[in-house]
C-alpha cells in the first residue's frame, strides 16, 4: 500500500488513520512521495533540481516515520508518485538523488522501480547505492510495444472493467503483458499497482485479488524495516 505524504496529497488525519488500518490488516506500508503539487496531484513535471529532489524525499519519509512509531508499524517500499516517478526513471541524476535519499533515511527498504525496460536505469541506480529493488507492473494501465506505460492521453490507456483488469493481472503475474497494439511482450514483475484515483479501484482490486487466488498465486507483504 503506497501512502501519500503531504505534497502531492494527503494530510495528517489520514496517515495516521492509514497506517492503523495497514497495520490491523497486515499489509504493507510504502511511502509514496512526490513533488509538491497538491493542485496537479503531483502529475505536473515540476523543475526541481536533484539536490531539491533529495531533501523533498527525505521530508516525505520523514513525516511518515512519525505515524509508523506511533502504531509500532514497518516500512516496507518506497515508490515516488506521479511526475515524479518519470522523472527518476528518465533522469539519472534524478533517480542518484531520489534513491540517496532512501538510502540516507530508510536503507533497508525497497525501491519501487517500473518493470521492463523502462526501469533498468533507475533499478541499476539503487543496486548500486545498495537497495533492495521491486518491479512493478500495472494491470489498469495498457501498456506500448516497447514496455512502456502507454500515455494517458490515448484511448484505451486507462483500464476501468474491474474483470479486464483482473485479466490483465493474471497475465502479469505469469510474465507477459498485452498491449495496445495486441503485442505481447515479456514483463517480469514483482508487485502490481492500482492507482487509487482510479473511479472502479476498489471493484478492481476485489477482482485482481480473487482471480490471483483462483489462479493459485499467493499474496503477501514483504517485511518492513523500523524507523
Amino acid at each position: 500500500m503506497n501512502l501519500a505524504l503531504g505534497f502531492h496529497a494527503g494530510d495528517p488525519l489520514t496517515l495516521a488513520r492509514t497506517v492503523k488500518l495497514a497495520r490491523q490488516h497486515g499489509l504493507g506500508i510504502g511511502a509514496h512521495p512526490g513533488y509538491p503539487d497538491l493542485l496537479g496531484f503531483g502529475r505536473r513535471a515540476l523543475a526541481l533540481s536533484p539536490n531539491e529532489i533529495h531533501a523533498a524525499t527525505l521530508y516525505q519519509l520523514g513525516a511518515l516515520s512519525g505515524f509508523l512509531r506511533a502504531e509500532e508499524a514497518r516500512l516496507q517500499h518506497v515508490k515516488a508518485h506521479g511526475a515524479l516517478y518519470s522523472r527518476v526513471h528518465e533522469d539519472r541524476a534524478a533517480g542518484e538523488a531520489f534513491c540517496g535519499a532512501v538510502r540516507d533515511f530508510a536503507p533497508g527498504a525497497a525501491v519501487i522501480v517500473l518493470a521492463g525496460p523502462g526501469g533498468q536505469d533507475l533499478a541499476h541506480t539503487a543496486t548500486q547505492l545498495g537497495l533492495a529493488v521491486k518491479r512493478e507492473a500495472f494491470p489498469e494501465r495498457a501498456y506500448t510495444a516497447g514496455g512502456q506505460l502507454a500515455s494517458r492521453t490515448l484511448p484505451g490507456s486507462s483500464i476501468h472493467d474491474p474483470a479486464q483488469a483482473a485479466r490483465r493481472a493474471v497475465e502479469l503475474a505469469h510474465g507477459h503483458a498485452v498491449t495496445l497494439d495486441g503485442t505481447v511482450i515479456d514483463l517480469q514483475a514483482d508487485t502490481l499497482c492500482i492507482h487509487g484515483d482510479n473511479p472502479a479501484a476498489i471493484a478492481i482490486a476485489q477482482a485482481i485479488r480473487e482471480a490471483l487466488r483462483a489462479a493459485g498465486i499467493t499474496l503477501a507483504a514483504q517485511d518492513g524495516i523500523d524507523l
